[in-house]
């Protein structure tokens, strides 16, 4: 069963005239289901119009602070976006699944490490909430911040950041990019490009001494940034990242439309999940575990539905399936037989897969 809890939201803040963050009243009795890591995030449910809509979003808020704090921007078109924004207010409540996300290094006290940072519009939420965590409880530690936006006006959480700086003096160093502003530093004018990069990890990033990097944002830009670091010298497992899901590239959907031929006809499906069965046939109207579990009345963990959240990741226990795209497991899990239903197309005559994990 997908464990949901009716939450009050109990403050609204207007970040930028296109952002607004959420904070979330945990009842006492639940703030320990709802513990989390800096870096992770909440899926939220809730009807608009009817219609049942599931959105995660990260936590921007750190677990320092005994907060729940997300942050959500306006999208054109977009269903909960254009509803936290304008519709949303104080004291209604909105169902949440506790938190869940990898998208975190285990803080080490002891340790002095030296972080970097790159974030785009409300990317910066999970990292917002990793550096918060990490200056706090690893007193010897460093951040650099490199953050891109449109325009000043529209930076998030932009005073929350300067007072970090202020706190942490000297230990957070912050650079903001503009695309629609233009300053003195060439640098610091318009997106990241593979020669800005190369200019960062020539005068302002000493690569050599970097533990760890985070970068949230769109997919061209976190795998621009990833590559330009690695031919620096990066370990390639050291850049941590979070995808925006953007509906996919080309390539993913060519990718996506090949592994659905694949697809087994009337595939005979179990489902485990809270120790129980559940059984359905795929038809011809779903090429996926999940929507095919779904429509055949399954309550299953599901948010995205873009291979980016693992919200609903799985184990096959008997037969097999291709994913379409995958940006959230790591290749050992893969290993394990983990998998995204929500991509998870089924090329045997039986597949089990258990959600129990």
């Amino acid at each position: 069963m997908t464990d949901f809890y009716p939450i009050r939201v109990s403050r609204l803040t207007k970040e930028t005239k296109d952002c607004t963050s959420i904070t979330f009243d945990i009842p006492e009795e639940l703030k320990e289901q709802f513990l989390y890591k800096q870096g992770q995030h909440l899926t939220l449910k809730t009807l608009i119009n009817g219609d049942e809509v599931r959105r995660s979003y990260s936590l921007c808020s750190s677990p320092v602070e005994n907060k729940w704090q997300v942050a959500v921007k306006r999208i054109n078109g977009g269903v909960f976006s254009n509803y936290a924004n304008d519709i949303l207010k104080e004291g209604d409540f909105i169902d949440l699944m506790p938190p869940l996300g990898n998208f975190f290094v285990e803080v080490e006290p002891a340790k002095a490490k030296n972080y970097i940072t790159f974030a785009a519009g409300s990317g910066i939420t999970p990292v917002l909430s990793i550096i918060k965590t990490h200056l706090a409880k690893e007193p010897n530690s460093t951040f650099k911040l490199f953050y891109l936006n449109r325009n000043a006006k529209s930076i998030i959480f932009k005073e929350e950041i300067e007072a970090l700086r202020n706190k942490y003096f000297g230990r957070l160093e912050i650079f903001y990019f503009l695309t629609k502003e233009q300053r003195d530093i060439p640098l610091l004018n318009g997106r990241f490009t593979a020669e800005k990069i190369q200019e960062l990890t020539s005068k302002i990033i000493d690569v050599s001494s970097i533990d760890e990097c985070f970068v949230c944002g769109p997919e061209e830009m976190i795998f621009l940034i990833r590559d330009e670091l690695v031919n620096a010298g990066l370990s390639k497992d050291k850049v941590n990242y979070e995808l925006f899901f953007s509906g996919g590239t080309e390539e993913d959907q060519k990718r996506a439309a090949e592994v659905a031929e694949h697809k087994f006809d009337g595939t005979e499906v179990t489902i485990i999940d809270g120790g129980k069965e559940f059984h359905f046939a795929m038809d011809d109207d779903y090429d996926n575990i999940l929507d095919g579990a779904l429509a055949s009345g399954a309550d299953l963990p599901y948010a995205c539905k873009g291979g980016v959240c693992s919200t609903c990741k799985c184990k096959v226990i008997e037969g097999e399936v291709e994913m379409k795209i995958n940006y959230a497991l790591e290749p050992d899990e893969v290993a394990k037989g983990l998998v995204l239903s929500c991509q998870a197309v089924p090329t045997t005559e039986k597949v089990v897969v258990d959600f129990d994990v």
